[in-house]
């Protein structure tokens, strides 16, 4: 009898198992479904975060992006380490029949690195010519079980959305930033000057920026995208791996870039890659989108157009009493109005540049130049637009009597401040503090 019984009880035992088993699976299946809707009869652990690091630790997937410009290929942009990163494979699902296709990637890392261990990379996968995938997983082998790997949709297979003239990216946003009244100046101007949507790739800021971030977010300008690299790498606040031997540079900046141009793709006419202290300032046009019909007029084949950067010291004033702006003054952060001096070029000195660009033109980019395009790149002179580029000086000791003056952005001083007013009063209201 006790015979029986023991057979008995492991018998149920073994039965409760495979029901938690097949529960668990159903759940998970239920997920996946939720999350990828159209997934038919693929498997695999949905990805649904903005960094996805697979197993090997050294190779992470950001998103995949359909790309037909040269060949019927997915472009999945990535972080990997440059040395020990030697193969990778795209499995391509069809949701229909759950048949995989495997395509070996030819793994891109981009040129500017700057001697970081780890850098923005390309893996460019080849896909079925008789079918149209529409998610990927990424695995070290052709050979395993699709069902433990993390699973991607591929995007821009089918664009959608509104089309905006133009997209500022932004990336990224780290350290507890906290420049808010230079980020809301910056915002308006972009407004004024006729920007569709900001897309910033944030790690980190203040509870201040992040209730301006929200403002912005609900008014439908703004999209943030997470970007919590510091989870997976030593990030580096450095362009160059000699001035901080950390995994990768400026908290993984280009790979941002990258990801920023796909993204926006087929959402925008242009996009204009700088930073939250820096705008693309037009000096013979009164705004973005009259300068570039003028700009692409002359220069149809072009689809990079690069802007001196001039940088504006933060730590040089100048008067500004016939502008009431006192109710900034408890704001933290710079008061652009008040800096309309910048710094002469440097003989031998490099001056980098930022970007306007059609996405569609754009293979590869960095931060001050793209790396591979189909049209050509265009050197804007400073007299028709100039980065306006507030932030601690580069020449320090120089006197202010050789600074030059340019007091272009007060033109647009009656409209940015009304409006830069109008935000500041209204996220105070809400937090009743600047704090």
């Amino acid at each position: 009898m006790s015979w029986k019984k023991s057979h008995l009880v492991v018998a149920v035992c073994i039965a409760t198992c495979a029901s938690l088993v097949t529960l668990s699976y159903l759940q998970r299946t239920k997920l996946f479904s939720m999350s990828m809707p159209g997934i038919g009869l693929c498997r695999g652990i949905p990805a649904n975060t903005t960094i996805t690091p697979l197993k090997d630790s050294q190779t992470f997937i950001i998103t995949p992006y359909f790309d037909n410009r040269k060949n019927k290929m997915t472009r999945v942009i990535s972080i990997v380490h440059h040395k020990e990163v030697k193969e990778l494979y795209c499995w391509f699902c069809h949701p229909a029949s759950g048949e995989i296709h495997i395509s070996k990637a030819e793994i891109d890392v981009h040129s500017d690195r700057f001697d970081f261990p780890y850098g923005a990379t390309d893996l460019e996968c080849l896909e079925p010519e008789d079918w149209d995938p529409r998610y990927v997983s990424i695995h070290w082998s052709p050979t395993g079980d699709i069902t433990h790997l993390p699973i991607f949709e591929i995007k821009n297979r089918d664009p959608e959305g509104s089309l905006v003239e133009f997209t500022v990216c932004i990336s990224t946003m780290f350290g507890e930033y906290n420049n808010v009244l230079q980020f809301v100046q910056s915002m308006e101007m972009y407004k004024i000057l006729g920007v569709g949507r900001v897309v910033i790739y944030k790690n980190s800021c203040s509870p201040l920026m992040e209730k301006v971030l929200d403002f912005y977010i609900a008014e439908g300008i703004v999209e943030i995208i997470p970007w919590p690299i510091d989870s997976y790498l030593k990030v580096s606040s450095y362009w160059h791996h000699s001035m901080d031997p950390k995994d990768i540079g400026y908290y993984g900046q280009i790979t941002a870039l990258n990801d920023c141009v796909y993204r926006n793709m087929y959402k925008s006419r242009y996009i204009l890659l700088n930073d939250a202290d820096e705008i693309i300032l037009p000096g013979k046009y009164e705004d973005w989108k009259t300068m570039m019909q003028n700009l692409q007029g002359q220069h149809p084949e072009a689809g990079v157009f690069l802007f001196e950067n001039h940088i504006f010291p933060k730590t040089v004033f100048t008067p500004t009493d016939m502008f009431n702006t006192s109710s900034w003054n408890a704001v933290p952060g710079v008061n652009i109005l008040q800096h309309v001096l910048w710094e002469p070029e440097q003989k031998y000195v490099d001056n980098p540049r930022k970007m306007i660009i059609d996405p569609k033109k754009v293979i590869q980019t960095s931060v001050h130049s793209v790396l591979q395009a189909y049209g050509i790149s265009i050197h804007v002179p400073v007299d028709v637009a100039l980065v306006y580029h507030c932030r601690t000086p580069l020449q320090k000791n120089l006197s202010r009597f050789l600074l030059i003056k340019d007091t272009t952005l007060w033109k647009y001083n009656m409209s940015l401040i009304g409006n830069v007013s109008k935000v500041l009063q209204q996220i105070a209201w809400k937090t009743k503090e600047y704090s």
